[in-house]
């Protein structure tokens, strides 16, 4: 009776969403995950067949606050700069003593050279108003990032420095690829070579949340998520132009397209343009069997459908350490929403042993008590000293500020970063 029970709040949505919840009518038998209303049926089939037939050219993101939408409208600018940081940018920032700890020559902060300064993102530029001598060509872009490649291993800055100097410095990078409008195949291996940025983007929310305050944490995870939104729409844009031209697809790409679909697990996050299901529709079938992309539709679709067991044993079992990093928001919320099932359907005179929690969890004994302890749940111990959660507690609560306590089976990640 009790394992009747807890399947059937297992397979409880996380979302309201009308197209995901498992009770709709048909659902599994439509679409990828979850059926499409009949109403909407015909409308989104049309709207499909209609974007096959007139497909709009891919425009890359832009950067600094300019509308995507000018870009095609605006003649491409040939950068023509041959160092790192404009010659006019380096010398005022030496007279305005601007210059990050990177860049100093022997620590100066007054002083720096052409191997060592680094052009800063300037919100407010456009293309229109860019000089071709401040703009630097995609030689000169790649061995600007070459060069913020090797910073990474540096010990000799916090964390924080590195942190900040590196989210500025690619901004600017991808600003100048996209005033001049490059979008041939140089600039998708170099967004591919790029892939460090993606994770760097990422994998430092992970990494400063123990040094900064819960605010400054969240400020700077919001701003890294919304840079590597960024670098993914600019990389897609380059797959769909490559695309139209080759019908090729390139060697990462299955991995980079899976990113978008775990950055919207939860169905009040739809995409810009239509639902997932539709962006599916879009992609090369090569990408879609692909064993990146069958791992995200594997994860989206146990998200959805509230199967909280499956969604942690295989990002336990399959995740890489970018994916963990993307998806550890929602193994937080996945975790809660485990224990709240737990704790409404269990027997009140038969309490849930830790140890059981623990294999359900994928998480450690102790962490798993101190979890419950921030829902407002209270452990009790058997004659044998063992722990136990007793169930049906109305104490239940989700924290708003909950701590992410980690995925047992990761932890050989911490040694590669």
């Amino acid at each position: 009776m009790e394992r009747n029970n807890h399947r059937r709040h297992q397979v409880r949505p996380f979302s309201s969403s009308s197209t995901t919840t498992s009770s709709s009518s048909g659902a599994g038998s439509r679409g990828d995950f979850g059926a499409l209303r009949e109403s909407d049926w015909r409308s989104r089939r049309q709207s499909t067949a209609s974007s096959k037939t007139q497909k709009p050219k891919p425009k890359m993101e832009a950067e600094g606050g300019e509308k995507e939408d000018g870009l095609s409208e605006i003649p491409a600018v040939i950068g023509t700069c041959p160092f790192m940081c404009p010659e006019g940018e380096r010398a005022q920032r030496e007279r305005l003593r601007d210059l990050a700890v990177f860049e100093r020559l022997h620590g100066n902060p007054g002083k720096t050279s052409p191997s060592l300064a680094v052009k800063k993102f300037c919100r407010t530029i456009s293309a229109k108003e860019g000089q071709a001598s401040d703009i630097r060509p995609l030689p000169v872009l790649e061995e600007t990032l070459s060069y913020l490649l090797t910073l990474l291993d540096s010990t000799n800055n916090s964390f924080e420095a590195l942190h900040d100097f590196i989210f500025d410095r690619t901004r600017s990078i991808r600003q100048d690829l996209s005033m001049q409008n490059i979008a041939n195949k140089k600039a998708i291996y170099m967004y591919e070579k790029m892939v460090w940025q993606v994770k760097f983007h990422v994998i430092s929310h992970l990494k400063l949340r123990p040094h900064s305050n819960k605010s400054t944490t969240s400020s700077i995870h919001y701003l890294n998520m919304e840079q590597l939104t960024k670098a993914l729409t600019s990389l897609y844009n380059l797959y769909d132009v490559n695309h139209e031209d080759s019908n090729s697809v390139h060697e990462n790409e299955a991995e980079f397209r899976s990113f978008f679909v775990l950055l919207h697990l939860d169905s009040r996050n739809q995409p810009t343009g239509g639902s997932l299901a539709l962006w599916f529709r879009r992609l090369p079938r090569s990408i879609i069997q692909s064993t990146e992309m069958c791992f995200a539709r594997g994860v989206l679709q146990s998200f959805r459908l509230g199967n909280y067991k499956h969604f942690l044993s295989t990002i336990a079992a399959e995740a890489s350490y970018l994916q963990y990093c993307i998806l550890e928001p929602y193994v937080n919320q996945v975790r809660m929403f485990a224990l709240s099932c737990i704790n409404s359907v269990g027997y009140k005179l038969h309490p849930y042993p830790l140890a059981r929690l623990s294999n359900i969890l994928i998480m450690k004994e102790s962490d798993v008590e101190l979890l419950c302890n921030a829902c407002g749940l209270e452990m009790c111990m058997d004659e044998a000293g063992n722990k136990l959660l007793p169930t049906k507690q109305t104490s239940f609560t989700t924290p708003k500020d909950s701590q992410c306590y980690p995925v047992l089976g990761l932890e050989r990640f911490e040694m590669e970063y």
